[in-house]
């Protein structure tokens, strides 16, 4: 599975960047106007509750082969949400830099620590688990593996790339396709269900789609609107 870690040179650690964190207050003050008198009315802003069907299974088997999607999709999650924060600041240092030289000593240095950083980790990771990492990636970032190595590397290394990782029988090219595979929309309702419980961090889709309407085509063979 080494081919595993190519995934994770194109998304950089800005070495010198500095992020300043304004910390907010969500709790806004209003006043209520009651009889002449103002009085302080405080309003909680709340993140958004999704109420999730209650899980059902035809069989044992159907539960066990859920539970499994589960804890491997819980374990490579926040790799896919890694990619997608580090390819935002990977573009936005790139626009920073002018000459196509400083461009590439910098792709190499981001190479060279995310190998470091990650490759014993991902060597670790099954064949499956590998499989839902990639389409995770296209999840959160909107591009596959196979076209996001293309375009920050080159054709050549995404072609034997990906062939190397068609001997474990995972492809790059592979989407996230919650619409037509059964599998995606399971992933997405492990997700959704691991958000809520605050087991996993929310990070927004950038594939675009209203998990209701999933559900009711998954579980009701109601066909999903499609933005």
């Amino acid at each position: 599975m080494n081919f595993l870690k190519y995934l994770f040179i194109l998304f950089p650690f800005l070495l010198t960047a500095q992020i300043i964190e304004i910390e907010q207050d969500s709790i806004a003050v209003e006043y209520v106007i009651i009889e002449g008198d103002s009085v302080p009315h405080t309003s909680i802003d709340l993140d958004e509750v999704m109420l999730l069907h209650k899980l059902k299974f035809d069989s044992r088997e159907d539960r066990i082969r859920y539970l499994i999607l589960r804890r491997k999709t819980i374990k490579v999650y926040p790799y896919a949400k890694l990619a997608a924060q580090r390819l935002d600041s990977m573009n936005a240092r790139m626009a920073t830099l002018k000459k196509n030289r400083d461009k590439k000593r910098y792709t190499k240095r981001v190479q060279k620590y995310i190998e470091g950083e990650f490759s014993a980790e991902l060597k670790k990771l099954t064949r499956t688990e590998g499989q839902i990492l990639v389409k995770l990636i296209h999840r959160q970032t909107g591009t596959t593996a196979f076209d996001l190595i293309k375009e920050l590397r080159s054709g050549w290394r995404a072609f034997w790339y990906n062939t190397t990782a068609s001997m474990f029988d995972i492809s790059l090219k592979r989407e996230f396709d919650p619409f037509n595979e059964k599998e995606d929309y399971l992933i997405e309702d492990i997700l959704q269900r691991n958000f809520q419980s605050g087991i996993l961090e929310r990070q927004e889709s950038a594939i675009k789609f209203d998990f209701y309407d999933l559900a009711n085509k998954w579980l009701n063979n109601e066909e999903p609107k499609k933005d």
